[in-house]
Order: C-alpha cells, then sequence, then structure tokens
C-alpha cells in the first residue's frame, strides 16, 4: 500500500485539530456517533475543557490509492516531549501558521525539531478568513525563520498552502473565494512528502514511542516499522532503554482506520501500529528479528526544567470526602505509572517517605498531572514550584527562558517594569499597530508566579508565550511574587460577620459558611507580611438594640482559585492542598507557634 506519515505541528490555538476534524470530513471517515462534531481529536475532558492539545493521538485517512498516517501534536512548549518523540514516526510535517500572528515561540521549537531529523515540511497559512489576516507577511516571516534555524536549501524551498480550516478549504493562492474544499492539502502532501523508506525484506525494527493500556489486551507499544515484516503470533526481540533484550511473543497488532484501531494479521516497514503482548514494553524501547536483532537509536529527550515536591496530604481535612487516595504507597504507584507514558517527567525519593519530587518541562506539565491525578481520587499537597539546577565548571546554572510579550502599548511599561525587577533582559521592542512586541530573556525562576500579575496588569488584553532557553549561571538579586497571606486563626466555619471586617486587610478567597482549618490561608493580605486573621466568629446575641443592629453585613464576593493560580501564589512555606472536590492553599506549619519556631 503507498503509504505517507506526517505530523501536523503549530504554536497553541492555530488549528492543528480543526484542520485533522477537516481532513477526516473531507474523506468521510468514521468519526463514531458518540464523538463531539468539532475537535474530535481531543477525546480527553482537560483537552476540550482548555481547548488546546495535550497528548498527542493518530489517525489515519484514505486518499484514492493512499493511506495517510496523522499524527496530531501538542502545540504547548511545556508537552514538547510528546512532540520530540513522535515526530520519528513521520516522513514530513504540516506547519500550521495563523495568518495574523504568523509563526509564534512553539512554532520556532517544533520546527526547530523536524528540520534536525530532515523532515520535509509543508508550510499551511491558516485562517486566512481571519478580517485582519496579512499572508504576505507571514509567508516572509515564516521563511525568516526557517533561515534562523539553518533550514537546508531543500528544506527552504518549502510549498505553501492557504487555508481556512474551520470551512474546510484550502488553496495555492490566498483567495478563499476561489477554494472549494481542503484536497490541495492532500494532494501537496502525496507530491511533497516521501513515502517511508524502509525495506520490508530487512530484519524487523520497530521503534516504540507511545503506550495505551487496553482493558482486553493489556499494554499496547504504538510505534512505526523503520524495517522488515511483523505478524500476529511472532516471537520478536524487546530490547529496553538498558539494551536489554528478552523474547516476547506478539498477541495482537492493530492498525490505525480513522481514529479508530483495528485488528490486522500483519504490517510491514512504513505501517505505524500498535502491538500487544510485549509486557514491560516502555517508551523508547526496540521491538526487533529475533534471528539478528538490531536495536534502534534512544529517543533523545529535553531534560526537565520546573520541580515540585509531591507529598501526602496530611491537612485536618484529609479524609473527609470519602473514598479518596491518601497514602504513600498510591502516591508512589500512580507517579511511577505516569513515568511509563511520559518520558519528559522525573520523579525521585526524599529523606522522607511520603514525599517525591517531580520534575517536568514547566508549571503547566506539572499542573496537569495533579489534576489528573485529583480526577483519579487522589489526595495530596504540592510545594511551590522551583527550577531545576546542574553544575557545569563549577559555577551553578540555572534554566532561562525566551519570552515574547504582545500588548497594548500602554501597558507596555508596566511588563517591562515587572520583568526587569525579576531579571529579565530585553532583547528587542517594536510597536506595530497599536501593539507593543517585547522580546525578554529571563531565569525560568523569574517568570514562575508572573503569569496571573500579568493578566492582571494588562487587563487580560496582554498574549505571554515563553519558550526554553537553555541553561545560564545562577541570577542573583531576583525579585519573585513576594506577597503576605491571611491566615484562619482557628478552625470552624467562616461567617459573614467575620469576613466583613476580614476583607479589609486584603483579598479573600473565601465566603462565608465555608469550613476552614487553623493555618489554612483564606486570602491575599494587601501587606506584604502574614496576618492572622478570624473568620470564623460569631456576632454575639444581646437583648439592647442600636440604630444599624440590624443592618445586613456586605463582603466582596471572593476570589476563587484554580490550580494553576494556586501554584503560582503559594510562597516558600505554603502547600496547595489538593482534593477531588477542593483546592486550599495552606501554610506549611499550620501552628502559629510552629511557625515561629521555623520561622527563626
Amino acid at each position: 500500500m503507498d503509504i505517507r506519515n506526517i505530523a501536523i505541528i503549530a504554536h497553541v490555538d492555530h488549528g492543528k485539530t480543526t484542520l485533522v476534524d477537516s481532513l477526516l470530513k473531507l474523506t468521510h471517515t468514521k468519526i463514531g456517533n458518540e464523538r463531539p462534531a468539532e475537535r474530535v481529536m481531543d477525546n480527553n475532558d482537560l483537552e476540550r475543557e482548555r481547548g488546546i492539545t495535550i497528548f498527542s493521538k493518530n489517525a489515519s485517512v484514505h486518499y484514492g490509492d493512499t493511506k495517510i498516517n496523522i499524527i496530531d501534536t501538542p502545540g504547548h512548549a511545556d508537552f514538547g516531549g510528546e512532540v520530540e518523540r513522535v515526530l520519528k514516526m513521520a516522513d514530513g510535517v504540516l506547519l500550521l501558521v495563523d495568518a495574523k500572528e504568523g509563526p509564534m515561540p512553539q512554532t520556532k521549537f517544533v520546527l526547530k525539531k523536524a528540520l534536525e531529523l530532515g523532515h520535509k515540511v509543508i508550510v499551511v497559512i491558516n485562517k486566512i478568513d481571519k478580517k485582519d489576516a496579512r499572508p504576505v507577511f507571514v509567508l516572509d516571516t515564516t521563511f525568516d525563520l526557517f533561515s534562523d534555524l539553518g533550514a537546508t536549501d531543500r528544506q527552504l524551498d518549502f510549498p505553501v498552502i492557504y487555508a481556512s480550516a474551520i470551512a474546510g478549504k484550502a488553496g495555492y493562492t490566498a483567495d478563499l473565494e476561489s477554494m472549494t474544499d481542503i484536497t490541495p492539502i492532500f494532494d501537496c502532501v502525496i507530491k511533497e512528502i516521501p513515502p517511508p523508506a524502509g525495506d520490508p525484506e530487512a530484519p524487523l525494527q520497530m521503534l516504540v514511542v507511545t503506550l495505551q493500556m487496553d482493558n482486553y489486551k493489556g499494554k499496547l507499544g504504538i510505534g512505526r516499522i523503520f524495517n522488515g515484516r511483523i505478524k500476529k503470533g511472532d516471537t520478536i526481540v524487546h530490547f529496553n532503554r538498558e539494551g536489554v533484550q528478552t523474547k516476547q511473543k506478539v498477541t495482537a497488532l492493530m492498525a490505525f482506520e480513522g481514529l479508530e484501531k483495528v485488528e490486522i494479521e500483519s504490517a510491514q516497514a512504513g505501517d505505524i501500529i500498535a502491538v500487544a503482548g510485549v509486557a514491560d514494553v516502555s517508551i523508547g524501547d526496540t521491538l526487533a528479528d529475533p534471528t539478528n536483532p538490531v536495536q534502534l537509536a534512544l529517543l533523545e529527550i529535553e531534560q526537565p526544567t520546573v520541580k515540585m515536591t509531591f507529598r501526602v496530604n496530611d491537612s485536618p481535612f484529609n479524609g473527609k470526602e470519602g473514598n479518596t487516595k491518601n497514602t504513600s504507597r498510591l502516591l508512589r504507584e500512580r507517579l511511577q505509572k505516569e513515568l511509563e507514558t511520559d518520558v519528559a517527567l522525573r520523579v525521585e525519593d526524599t529523606e522522607a517517605a511520603d514525599a517525591f519530587v517531580v520534575s517536568g518541562r514547566g508549571e503547566l506539565h506539572l499542573a496537569i498531572l495533579i489534576e489528573k491525578m485529583r480526577r483519579e481520587g487522589h489526595e495530596l499537597c504540592v510545594t511551590r514550584p522551583q527550577v531545576v539546577t546542574h553544575t557545569e565548571n563549577g559555577v551553578e546554572m540555572e534554566p532561562a527562558e525566551d519570552v515574547f510579550v504582545e500588548v497594548p502599548e500602554e501597558y507596555a511599561g508596566s511588563v517591562i517594569e515587572k520583568l526587569g525587577k525579576r531579571r529579565g533582559e530585553m532583547k528587542n521592542y517594536g510597536v506595530r499597530e497599536g501593539q507593543a512586541h517585547l522580546h525578554f530573556v529571563i531565569p525560568t525562576r523569574g517568570l514562575i508566579g508572573y503569569r496571573n500579575e500579568f493578566l492582571t496588569d494588562t487587563k487580560g488584553t496582554g498574549i505571554l508565550n515563553s519558550l526554553f532557553n537553555g541553561f545560564v549561571p545562577w541570577v542573583n538579586n531576583l525579585t519573585t511574587n513576594s506577597h503576605g497571606s491571611l491566615i484562619a486563626y482557628e478552625t470552624g466555619v467562616t461567617t459573614t460577620y467575620a469576613l466583613e471586617s476580614a476583607q479589609e486587610r486584603g483579598t479573600l478567597f473565601v465566603g462565608a459558611a465555608v469550613e476552614v482549618y487553623q493555618g489554612m490561608v483564606v486570602g491575599q493580605n494587601a501587606k506584604d507580611e502574614d496576618l492572622e486573621v478570624n473568620v470564623c466568629k460569631e456576632k454575639k446575641l444581646s437583648n439592647m438594640r442600636s440604630s444599624g443592629a440590624d443592618q445586613a453585613a456586605q463582603i466582596a464576593p471572593p476570589k476563587p482559585m484554580n490550580l494553576e493560580q494556586a501554584i503560582e501564589y503559594i510562597g516558600d512555606d505554603e502547600w496547595v492542598e489538593i482534593t477531588p472536590g477542593f483546592i486550599r492553599v495552606r501554610k506549611q506549619w499550620l501552628s502559629p507557634n510552629d511557625r515561629k519556631k521555623n520561622g527563626r
């Protein structure tokens, strides 16, 4: 069968998943009666809620006599580990670029990886139906990006398609009226992307790049066959990452048809398939021929840059929600399970049996893991994010980020001031159509806790994107988000009467009739110092009346904290308590005496 293997890469919200929708609909691929009409590839609850792709997905369509395997990739830099490994399965990529925004930071990251692998790139300038689209400018900046990343002459001669994925139209010119459907993308893929180069007659070599669990078949290793053939019932050799060989039997083979997996009897070089029967298969492993086993090159994944400590929840409210998972054994097992499918994650033991250091590619990477665990019924506490450092030639090195900011010009001064305090170095400043475009290089440590402050300072109109830049010598005199917290004085239920006086001290995180415990953070102090407040005090009954005695108390609506906001807010002596039903901020030491003793 004639095969093409392509990956779709782009920055967040540039239309990857919508484009896949259009490709599936054009070929009348079976999507499934229960699937939503839009963004069918984002079938995870977290993805649909947040509107972003988190996990790479496989699909396939038949166009004429050609089978096209499509790999949808995440667009956020924190999930770059997914992109790095799935690009190994592809022979070419579709690079989507927004017709207004042009190449963005994540575009640079994923394109760099694709060019390093020598892939042919088809540029798709999407969303040309936008009112302020500027396809000529976007094409020029995309060419400059290719050149900056060291593309070869062959890669610089990239074909260009203009499209409106949401309308299901594409063409070779930026004229939406002349477009009829999305077929030009298929035609271009078949013409420009080479078929797989593997040899079906050579000994078997298959690289596993993704794992899935099946209720009936067990763990599935998903990957691409680079050489040879494989059949159901074959005995194969399994190489793990350490190079240890074991013989295994293939119990089932599955290929992708549309969005579904269908059982097949055999597959050969160039196919992307799922293999069952290899019990201890992991990402980066090789499945090889038993008579002539040769291991493929290991997948190299960039190292984590941010770490947090995950520990068992020991707050006074732990276990109050019923059947929750709150033991060190369950926490360890869940983190080890995540390591099987997330190669960009690291888990280390600590001196405490109930605490683990978890390292990832960014705050969002770790926040998604925590949210998945919370929805599975786990209770835990996490600490403030810290950067992962290492030593080079006796110098301590810390990660730094390229930060790209787009804000209305009147807010640029505030952004420059705040990032300057966080030791950000401005590399570029420009104004276009009333929008200021700023580029900073800043230690990752200085960016932690800034995003929500940035949205407040720009009244929600700013756009901030960051991309890992590299490691720099440790930066001194770095100011982060210092704050003071309002701390519950006692355990009880909040009252409107008590909250009315407490709100004068700052911003409250809780409303009336909410259970709190001693040491729980109930608000942010207006001053940069902690303050204990009694939010459970009740109004005493009296037989005396006075003017205004029956006047209703007035309290402002509380500011609820979601998971990401809580993680950004906490200081070094604070934890976020996560349960299936609640997100709370608390002090590490709940008792005032313990806080004084440990604060000395």
